[in-house]
């Protein structure tokens, strides 16, 4: 199926939905602690209005826009018309991206900061390289825009961990930071998702959360919570730290039909926020 469709799938996932016991109540109490949002490539199969509708049906406030729903070659109105659109449904734009910004030359960089601006993006998610950084960093001094580098896992050439990231931006302005992938971090060896966020302290800008069967199957995707990652020790860590972004969901399993596992995804989210709220009470 293209992009413009899986009506079906949204049906089938919203009837879910609807039927999870006090689903809405839940979503609007348990995501306190954590901003809880959706990273739309998870909808990477729907236009941008069904995606919308989705994530409406998912009761959720937040979202990290990838290209599908807000095009780099779309006209500046066109980009305004379509941050209206997520404005008007109640969605607030926490970040973009991920935008590969790897080519070290002032109009490309510059190109994806003007889009960044037009899109209303507080936080550019972004897969640079060591190289491209120094120039990426006087960009954001420009534009008023953070970037977060998102690590890619033990196949990324240039940042496979939050730490490989880290000691590139730790003398930089402060606005520059990291996006750690949860999923991609977890199967790099020796590497503790957990101690990655402690260690990224007010570094951390951006987070994507999704779950894999184990380390060595990292492009398998499961619902959160059905997989490896350490969720509630990631959430608690999160709160001590008093982390102040946002945790979007990056499913990427079933691209056609992906709401059964979003919504196994947040209800098991929520459900551990609703223990550590219980706890502390």
């Amino acid at each position: 199926m293209g992009l413009a469709t899986s009506r079906r799938g949204f049906v089938l996932g919203a009837g879910a939905l609807a039927l999870a016991p006090g689903a809405s109540a839940v979503a609007e109490t348990a995501d306190e602690a954590i901003r809880l949002g959706v990273a739309t490539y998870s909808l990477r199969s729907f236009r941008r209005d069904l995606a919308i509708r989705i994530i409406q049906q998912l009761k959720v406030s937040y979202v990290n826009v990838k290209e599908f729903h807000l095009p780099y070659n779309d006209t500046p109105e066109q980009l305004a018309e379509g941050r209206k659109r997520f404005a008007e449904a109640g969605l607030k734009i926490v970040a973009g991206g991920v935008i590969t910004l790897q080519k070290d030359d002032d109009d490309d960089i510059r190109h994806y900061f003007e889009y960044a601006k037009n899109c209303g993006l507080p936080i550019m998610a972004i897969a640079p390289t060591v190289r491209t950084m120094p120039r990426i960093e006087r960009f954001v001094k420009q534009y008023d825009i953070k970037v977060a580098i998102h690590n890619h896992g033990p196949k990324d050439p240039h940042f496979p961990t939050p730490e490989s990231a880290l000691r590139v931006v730790k003398d930089m302005d402060p606005r520059c930071g990291l996006c750690i992938d949860v999923g991609h971090t977890i199967p790099n060896p020796g590497v503790d998702v957990v101690e990655s966020i402690r260690a990224a302290g007010a570094r951390l800008l951006d987070m994507h959360i999704k779950d894999i069967p184990s380390a060595s199957r990292e492009d398998e995707a499961v619902p959160v919570g059905e997989g490896v990652a350490p969720v509630a020790a990631i959430f608690r860590q999160l709160t001590a730290m008093r982390y102040a972004g946002a945790v979007s969901l990056e499913y990427e399993g079933q691209a056609d039909n992906p709401m059964p596992g979003m919504i196994a995804s947040f209800a098991y989210m929520r459900g551990v926020l609703a223990g550590m709220k219980g706890q502390s009470a």
